[in-house]
């Protein structure tokens, strides 16, 4: 077999099990449909947390859930699983709150942070005063 039509035929592979793997819904992310949702999939690697309110992200692709003062559960979803981490202040290396929307970033290797957004600014408030000290927060301008 000559080079050209071996490396046509390689090409044209890869590029059918890319699509076949993106029309089989192995390119989605997850999203938690209810608050209950995200406390199955907390409790399922958390089982002896009590969780308190469960706070989701207007996409729902995260939820926090208060687990008592100055800890939180995270529940978030990365491509079809669920992350689920609990949090203190001393894991957070920088915290912001702009409005709705909460910017986080970690003292964690495995996970970074992010940005998330919430419906309204109470939960962000609720979200960001559980991770830091109140008179800590900065307001990003």
């Amino acid at each position: 077999m000559s080079l050209p039509v071996l490396v046509v035929l390689v090409v044209f592979g890869i590029a059918l099990s890319v699509a076949a793997v993106h029309f089989a819904g192995g390119t989605t992310t997850a999203t938690l449909a209810t608050a209950d949702q995200a406390l199955a999939c907390f409790a399922e690697d958390f089982p002896d947390e009590k969780p308190g309110r469960v706070r989701l992200t207007a996409d729902r692709h995260a939820a926090f859930l208060e687990l008592g003062p100055q800890r939180c559960g995270i529940v978030q979803a990365i491509g079809d699983c669920f992350l689920t981490r609990i949090v203190t202040p001393r894991d957070v290396l920088a915290l912001a709150r702009e409005g709705t929307a909460v910017s986080l970033r970690m003292d964690d290797f495995t996970w970074k942070g992010g940005r998330f957004a919430f419906a309204n600014e109470a939960d962000a408030l609720a979200v960001a005063a559980a991770l830091q000290g109140q008179d800590q927060i900065r307001k990003a301008a």
